[in-house]
């Protein structure tokens, strides 16, 4: 039978990084204005790529960006408190009918522990979960879509993966998955049931 491979944030889960320091910087706007001049985007790859955020902190020059920087991990479950409803409805339905549901995700090993605390079933509802941080590669690298495939016992081209970042897509296909590009749950029901899934 063939399996479906979700990722995760964008996808499950909506995530605001921003949030995690509106309350200490006053507004929406110094929070995005902190994110840019601190380039937390090409940091936050590098955490899910297995680098600790105490650690990138040390790397600016500002000792209060330093200080807010390394907080990200215990202000964390801001940034991820909303789901998003539709995909997981989704997901509930593939698994109600017994399709398997696995997870490639490029998540921090560091604040992977806390978006359980806000979304614990994440932790319970896949067959099989590859989580970025935890292992040192990240999407799109081959290697993480074989690791999966590998512990989860199924051919790379018996599975379909779910993403909203293309490149991710893309990297999945390159190893013999199909690849569906998240932009709505309303999109993906409908190249699921394409497919037959649904």
């Amino acid at each position: 039978m063939k399996a479906v491979v979700f990722d995760i944030g964008g996808v499950l889960i909506d995530w605001q990084p921003h949030l995690a320091w509106v309350e200490a910087l006053g507004s929406e706007d110094a929070a995005h204005a902190f994110i840019e001049r601190t380039g937390f985007r090409e940091r936050n790859a590098r955490g899910d790529n297995g680098e600790r955020f105490a650690d990138m902190a040390k790397e600016l020059d500002d000792p209060q960006d330093q200080s807010l920087f390394a907080a990200y991990v215990e202000l964390y479950t801001r940034t991820v408190e909303t789901p998003i409803h539709g995909t997981w409805e989704i997901l509930d339905r593939l698994k109600a009918q017994g399709t398997p549901v696995h997870a490639i995700t490029n998540w921090s090993a560091e604040t992977w522990p806390e978006g359980l605390k806000v979304h614990p079933r994440l932790g319970e509802v896949f067959g099989t979960l590859v989580v970025s941080g935890r292992e040192g590669v990240m999407k799109p690298d081959a290697r993480i879509f074989k690791m999966l495939c590998e512990r989860a016992g199924i051919a790379p081209h018996d599975c379909v993966f779910i993403d909203d970042g293309l490149h991710n897509v893309q990297g999945a296909q390159a190893v013999g998955m199909d690849g569906i590009h998240f932009t709505s749950p309303q999109a993906l029901e409908a190249a699921l049931s394409e497919r037959g899934f649904l």
